[in-house]
């Protein structure tokens, strides 16, 4: 676990953000106390013109490569099932979960991060073509071999979750115990698409949160806790499905106590995450030093009980 409760979300490093910024946000991460980096063998297929991942991977592996030392400072998280298949139709066809997809993703993730172990495996997407307990089975076979120590899941519902924690307590094997879902302070209109949002149950849920609450050995992550800049740039304003009277009411409130503690509407949407019940791990993506700063000491702050009580009230 960290220091700092805080994923560097590197999807875009190797393609977007190119190398040199790339390691350079790397050390500057782990220098400022950070450990959590958050990637997949799939980043970031949609970017490159092969049309494949691991572009992330690579480069972070890389990065790893010239300074070996940062490998014993840093929390390795990857995740596999989601790397597309040849043909133009994604998310299918796509590697998905079979017992065969799952050894050859993790291979895959191994050698391109230059590493014998990934500290947090998860199952990317579901796979409800494969038998749940092939699933499980085969997660289970990484980390009896050391190739993976910790598992979690993304994008699925809790009662596949709570299942597949069932057949793995049957069989003794080792159950996920992390929960990655997409989550921030705003929130859409109850069955409203989000644009950029293209997983069923990729959105946290009330009853997600509740379940992790109830099983605190289920840590919790949430990705795209910033809503793309939503909540800090005119020229990126909320997706339309958030346009709806409780969005007004947050932000105002949220508003208000940025001002209070003088930070900026990011940083209180950090804090409110990573200091709830359940405490959430934010995963954000950068491409600047400051960006990163930001993020870094949003998590940091520590809102008093009647700050965070009006947030809530709020939400």
């Amino acid at each position: 676990m960290a220091d700092v409760n805080l994923a560097l979300g590197t999807m875009l490093f190797g393609t977007r953000v190119d190398e040199a910024t790339s390691f350079d946000l790397l050390d500057r991460f782990v220098d400022t106390g950070g450990s959590i980096l958050d990637t997949a063998d799939c980043y970031a297929f949609w970017v490159d013109p092969s049309r494949a991942g691991g572009q992330s991977e690579s480069t972070i592996g890389r990065w790893l490569a010239r300074r070996p030392s940062r490998r014993e400072s840093v929390y390795l998280s990857t995740k596999v099932g989601a790397e597309p298949l040849p043909g133009d139709t994604w998310p299918d066809p796509r590697e998905g979960l079979s017992a065969d997809a799952i050894e050859r993703g993790i291979a895959g993730s191994l050698r391109r991060l230059g590493t014998d172990r990934i500290d947090l495996y998860w199952a990317h997407l579901e796979d409800r073509s494969v038998a749940l307990e092939e699933t499980v089975e085969a997660f289970d076979r990484l980390v009896s071999d050391g190739r993976a120590i910790r598992l979690g899941v993304s994008n699925h519902p809790a009662w596949r979750v709570e299942r597949a924690r069932r057949i793995a307590a049957a069989q003794g094997w080792t159950p996920y115990s992390a929960m990655q879902l997409s989550f921030s302070y705003a929130q859409p209109r109850p069955f409203a698409p989000v644009e950029g949002q293209e997983h069923r149950f990729g959105m946290a849920t009330d009853e997600a949160l509740d379940y992790a609450t109830v099983n605190p050995e289920m840590w919790m992550w949430g990705y795209s806790p910033l809503l793309r800049g939503s909540y800090a740039r005119p020229d990126r304003p909320f997706a339309e499905a958030y346009d709806h009277p409780g969005t007004t009411r947050r932000l105002a409130v949220l508003g208000e106590v940025a001002e209070e503690i003088e930070a900026t509407r990011n940083q209180v949407v950090l804090a409110w995450l990573a200091g709830g019940k359940p405490a959430i791990t934010p995963i954000v993506g950068v491409s600047s030093a400051e960006q990163l700063d930001e993020a870094v000491a949003g998590v940091s702050i520590v809102l008093t009980d009647d700050q965070r009580q009006r947030l809530d009230d709020a939400a």
